[in-house]
C-alpha cells in the first residue's frame, strides 16, 4: 500500500510517536494556533531540532499527523472487518466509509481546519484518487442508475471542507454524523 513507511530505530519511532501526540493534544486543548515547534517540543520531550529534523515544518507536522489518519482509514477500508473492510454488502460498506470518515473529520476538527490552510501534501492527489475509486466502485454496485462518480464526488464534498469541522467545534458532531448517514442511506436507498 502506498504510504508505507520504512522501519525507523525504536528511539526514532518513540520521538515520532510522542510529537504526533503532543501535536494532536495541543491542537485539541488549544486549537491550530497553539501549534508551535517550541510548543510541541516541551510537550513531547525532545528538542525542537529533532521536529525540524523528522517533519521539516509545521507545516510538514501537521501534514503527517492528517496522512497517518488518512493511512489507518485506508487500510481499514482495504483490510479491515466488514463493514467498513471488505466481505459487507456495497450499501453497507458506503454508509460505514462515510460514517467513518464524518468521525475522522469531526475528531479532529482543528487539525482539518489548519489542514485545510495549507498547500497539498504530495499523498493528498494518491489517496483522494483512492477514495474517488473507492466510493464510485461501491456506488455503482448498489446504484447503477447513477452517476456514481459524480455522486460520489457530491457526497465526499462536505468531508473535504469547513463544515463538518466547525458543526464539531460548535457541538453538532453527531449530528453532523447522523446527517452524513441519512444522506447516504437515502441515496444507496433501493
Amino acid at each position: 500500500m502506498a504510504g508505507e513507511r520504512p522501519k525507523e530505530r525504536a528511539d526514532a519511532a518513540r520521538n515520532r510517536r510522542a510529537i504526533l501526540d503532543a501535536t494532536a493534544a495541543l491542537l485539541a486543548e488549544h486549537g491550530a494556533a497553539a501549534v508551535t515547534m517550541d510548543r510541541v517540543a516541551a510537550t513531547a520531550g525532545v528538542g525542537k531540532g529533532t521536529i525540524f529534523h523528522r517533519f521539516g515544518s509545521r507545516a510538514g507536522l501537521l501534514l503527517e499527523l492528517v496522512g497517518e489518519h488518512a493511512r489507518t482509514l485506508r487500510k481499514a477500508v482495504e483490510q479491515g472487518p466488514p463493514p467498513l473492510g471488505p466481505g459487507a454488502p456495497p450499501r453497507d460498506r458506503l454508509v460505514a466509509f462515510f460514517a467513518e470518515f464524518t468521525d475522522l473529520v469531526t475528531d479532529n476538527a482543528e487539525l482539518m481546519l489548519a489542514y485545510r490552510a495549507m498547500p497539498p501534501h504530495e499523498d493528498a492527489e494518491e489517496l483522494h484518487a483512492f477514495w474517488d475509486a473507492h466510493v464510485t466502485d461501491l456506488l455503482r454496485q448498489v446504484r447503477p442508475d447513477l452517476d456514481a462518480q459524480m455522486v460520489g464526488r457530491l457526497l465526499m464534498a462536505p468531508l473535504g471542507g469547513e463544515l463538518l469541522p466547525h458543526l464539531a467545534r460548535s457541538g453538532a458532531k453527531d449530528r453532523a454524523r447522523a446527517a452524513m448517514v441519512q444522506l447516504v442511506e437515502s441515496v444507496v436507498r433501493p
